[in-house]
């Protein structure tokens, strides 16, 4: 699941940015070109995007699990029984 999220992560970030941007490429923090300001944005952006992303894959993976067994998978940090 953490491919897939990330696929789709990647996918949403660059719709996202060029959505914001009107640009294909998001900087990164290498690129002489850009500001701070970009280059904390699309960082900002991508983060968020990528931990909805993957909590949404996440949630949506244990409500599967539970249905087809009948228990709440465990999570590391805890979860309920």
């Amino acid at each position: 699941m953490g491919w897939a999220s990330g696929t789709i992560a990647s996918l949403a970030f660059r719709k996202t940015w060029m959505a914001l941007r009107h640009e294909e490429d998001a900087p990164d923090a290498l690129d002489r070109d850009r500001g701070w300001g970009e280059i904390l944005l699309a960082a900002a952006v991508q983060g968020a995007l990528f931990a909805v992303v993957r909590s949404a894959v996440d949630r949506t993976g244990a409500k599967a699990i539970e249905r087809s067994t009948g228990v709440w998978p465990a999570s590391e940090q805890g979860g309920r029984d």
